[in-house]
């Protein structure tokens, strides 16, 4: 079994994909209309047919309250692996990205935390 689709609740799906295409540098998989919303799916460039996340909108009162309160707990909605962390920190400070954790060496990882400016706090890794 694998997984193949991963699901982020965005409150902007046109900035979500600016943000996650143009800063985070993901590539656009699928666009498809689908009423009033879209399926809109992005992978790394490194894996484009790996695991898609799909920026899912929080048109429901029920994504709405989960995503407003794991944020303002502090707590990240999704994890992204990186190479180098310090290198795609300063990468991303350089782009404006907002942090609420700098890299931290948590005994075998070092993690940093940044906001995506859609409703969510994403962490990265490097391990």
């Amino acid at each position: 079994m694998n997984i193949i689709v991963t699901s982020l609740f965005v409150q902007d799906q046109d900035k979500a994909l600016a943000f996650y295409t143009e800063t985070l540098g993901f590539v656009k998989k699928h666009d498809i209309p689908l009423g009033k919303f879209r399926w809109i799916a992005v992978v790394s460039p490194e894996n484009p047919d790996g695991t898609e996340l799909l920026l899912e909108p929080n048109d429901h009162p029920a994504a709405k309250s989960y995503q407003s309160k794991i944020a303002s707990e502090g707590i990240p909605a999704t994890m992204f692996g990186v190479a180098d962390i310090h290198a795609e920190h300063q990468r991303l400070l350089d782009l404006g990205v907002k942090f609420t954790m700098k890299p931290t060496n948590m005994g075998e990882s070092i993690i940093a935390v940044f906001d995506d400016t859609c409703g969510n706090l994403i962490q990265i890794v490097q391990q």
